[in-house]
């Protein structure tokens, strides 16, 4: 019982990720924030330059993190339905790796809209 409780706590945890990836994503897409702010959506120097990269990195940022966080969401799924009924030692280690592994497209969406940021606009945010 409770290494069920254990399982069921380390499912949770692990669609975390995946899950906000995907609804944060979509928000990004169809609900991007309209002003440039540095509290909500994608921030970094080279997106906060003017208005138009601002819109491009939110909608890219957002499409990417939708697209990677569907199948990070059902792989996730599928690992943790093979760990069922294992003791909590492999489910933690398994859980720990998982997490890992999801951190590579939640952060790859950096440098990823980083360099379409900069193939398609100029240092002063001009568009090319």
């Amino acid at each position: 019982m409770e290494n069920l409780f254990f399982w069921m706590f380390m499912l949770a945890m692990a669609l975390l990720i995946p899950g906000c990836m995907t609804v944060l994503g979509r928000s990004l897409m169809k609900n991007p924030p309209g002003e440039i702010n540095g509290g909500y959506g994608y921030r970094t120097t080279r997106s906060m330059r003017n208005r138009e990269t601002w819109a491009f990195a939110q909608a890219y940022s957002g499409r990417f993190w939708y697209r990677a966080g569907r199948p990070a969401l059902a792989v996730s799924l599928l690992w943790m339905l093979l760990l069922f009924g294992r003791d909590a030692g492999t489910v933690g280690n398994a859980g720990l790796i998982l997490t890992a592994l999801q951190m590579v497209p939640f952060l790859a969406v950096i440098p990823v809209t980083e360099r379409a940021l900069k193939r398609e606009f100029d240092d002063l945010g001009r568009k090319r």
